[in-house]
């Protein structure tokens, strides 16, 4: 899920809840400051169709749904959210359904293409307006799956260009990119001192479900790959009153740091979680993700790197 800045602190929240209340705050009223308060409002002034609330009703139960199962349904509601007529709504249930499509590998490249089609056939039809020069949300999103998911997106649009420019400009900074953070055991870790190191840079939270499906991923091509150079280096914006016994629990082996004061994490342009870089022994960013991956997806980045 893709967050904007000024409204992470309320979508985050909302995230925490169902789908489609994450989505209304998105995608709401574009005020430039929003409150508990009015976000309720937004929430009870969106009129939904009949159609409309079987739609949301299937995209809150996605995660419940084995893989497989997941994939066909995933496929099915962009066919039929594409065959909507156009309005605010149908974007916003794109994006809704945007937003799950890309965490790990339900039906594959071509569910996620769907997806991506759906959400561009939306904005085609309703165009939305930038909002204090930026891109609306659902821009920086279908942007975001061209990027890093490598979806095909044809959208002549001037939002979803600047959207697209946005990213890139993002990639140039984490390319250039250098940190120190401490870990839970108070040990400093520095990005460039790792040279020579495969480093994976994971974004994460105890809070959220994607981040903790893909931890013992991670754990597994650590223990695999660690004698061979491989350093992952979670980050958390948390506490260690939080972090500490979440990790302790799961016995996480790999580094875990706190940026309580999210430095790094705007440093990445990180506005939601997970999201995971991959930088090979020379310091190149060679692979990312802006949502949950499956072992092999990750085993993938990390061939781009070198490990085999």
């Amino acid at each position: 899920m893709i967050i904007h800045e000024r409204l992470r602190p309320y979508c985050r929240k909302a995230l925490r809840a169902t789908v489609l209340s994450a989505v209304i705050c998105l995608l709401g009223a574009g005020a430039a400051v929003v409150t508990t308060a009015n976000l309720r409002a937004q929430q009870q002034e969106i009129e939904w169709t009949p159609q409309q609330e079987a739609i949301i009703k299937q995209v809150r139960g996605l995660r419940q749904l084995p893989d497989r199962e997941r994939g066909r349904a995933t496929k099915q509601l962009a066919l039929e959210i594409r065959q909507l007529s156009p309005s605010m709504n149908k974007v916003r249930l794109a994006a809704g359904l945007a937003s799950l499509s890309t965490e790990g590998d339900p039906g594959g490249h071509e569910t996620v293409q769907e997806v991506a089609t759906t959400l561009a056939v939306a904005l085609g039809e309703h165009p939305l307006p930038s909002r204090d020069g930026q891109p609306a949300m659902p821009y920086a999103q279908l942007a975001a799956m061209a990027h890093f998911e490598h979806m095909n997106v044809s959208l002549d649009s001037p939002e979803f260009t600047a959207a697209v420019a946005q990213l890139k400009q993002q990639d140039e900074r984490r390319q250039k990119a250098d940190f120190t953070l401490a870990d839970l055991e108070g040990r400093k870790w520095t990005l460039k001192s790792l040279r020579g190191k495969v480093v994976l840079v994971n974004f994460w939270a105890t809070w959220c479900p994607p981040c903790r499906k893909e931890i013992p991923d991670l754990e597994a091509l650590y223990e695999r790959f660690k004698g061979q150079g491989l350093v992952i280096l979670g980050i958390s914006d948390e506490t260690a009153a939080k972090v500490q016994p979440f990790v302790r629990k799961d016995k996480i082996a790999y580094p875990v740091l706190l940026d309580p004061g999210r430095k790094v994490n705007d440093i990445y342009s990180v506005e939601g979680i997970p999201m995971s870089f991959v930088y090979n022994r020379s310091g190149k960013l060679v692979a990312e993700s802006m949502d949950m991956r499956t072992r092999q997806q990750f085993q993938a980045m990390l061939a781009d790197a070198g490990l085999k």
